[in-house]
């Protein structure tokens, strides 16, 4: 028996990086997943792979996509027990030449995006019956401190974190817990393209942008997804019933 039997988790962004790595961990703990992004391609890969996961199209800054997403999510695996609000994007530019449409653009994505999802579902992991069920937000230790060139994200995942940090509360009595978890740098697909960018500008190789991204977590190496995954596998199981409204940065020591 796997401590997730008999639960249906909804993932964002679930084709690759730390959705994908979400994805296996919640399946190998017995879930049944719907795995949700806007590459058809990626998430099928990744579905194929698992014993109970369905791919599911969708753009999350999207309201009817987000609806059409629970919808189908229902009909493959039935009620959602565990949504995780993991897709994102990050873009990077002086503050000075951001302009309203890459702000709007950012925000979208990574906070708006992350409220459609839980809204969607939030009638299914709120219904009154037996069974624990959890909100997990993917932010980013962006949403813990500051950093240079990326204040549209930053504000966007700072949003995240006091979105899950309200919801804990309005939500608590009904037995749901709300967290977020906040990874240093990780590597990902994200990562490989924002180390490119700074190869890009700044005459390094793509494996000392590398390099010089992974110093700023703590014990000076790259989070690998897995780690992510693993501590939303921990929140989502029975244990970490009592932890809620919590940000629990990921990233080798403290911020």
């Amino acid at each position: 028996m796997g401590q997730l039997d008999h639960r249906h988790a909804l993932i964002t962004g679930g084709g690759s990086g730390i959705g994908a790595a979400i994805a296996r961990a919640l399946a190998g703990a017995g879930a049944a997943v719907s795995i949700a992004g806007r590459r058809k391609a990626p998430l099928d890969a990744v579905a194929s792979s698992l014993a109970k996961a369905t791919a599911i199209v969708a753009d999350i800054t999207k309201e009817a996509d987000c609806a059409a997403m629970v919808t189908a999510a229902h009909a493959a695996h039935g009620p959602i027990d565990i949504v995780i609000a993991n897709a994102g994007a990050a873009a990077s530019a002086p503050a000075a030449k951001i302009d309203l449409a890459s702000w709007h653009q950012t925000i979208d994505v990574n906070l708006t995006g992350a409220f459609l999802t839980v809204s969607a579902a939030l009638a299914d992991v709120t219904r009154n019956d037996t069974g624990s069920r959890r909100i997990v937000f993917i932010a980013s230790t962006a949403g813990l401190k500051g950093y240079p060139y990326v204040a549209a994200y930053c504000a966007a995942k700072h949003g995240v974190v006091g979105l899950a940090r309200s919801l804990s509360i309005e939500l608590a009595a009904t037995g749901v817990t709300v967290n977020a978890v906040c990874p240093g740098y990780t590597d990902t697909p994200l990562l490989d393209d924002a180390a490119a960018k700074i190869a890009a500008k700044t005459g390094r190789t793509a494996d000392q942008s590398r390099a010089m991204l992974a110093k700023d977590n703590v014990h000076g190496r790259l989070i690998t997804p897995d780690e992510v995954a693993q501590t939303v596998l921990w929140l989502c199981s029975p244990e970490a019933a009592s932890i809620n409204g919590q940000a629990i940065a990921v990233t080798g020591g403290p911020i």
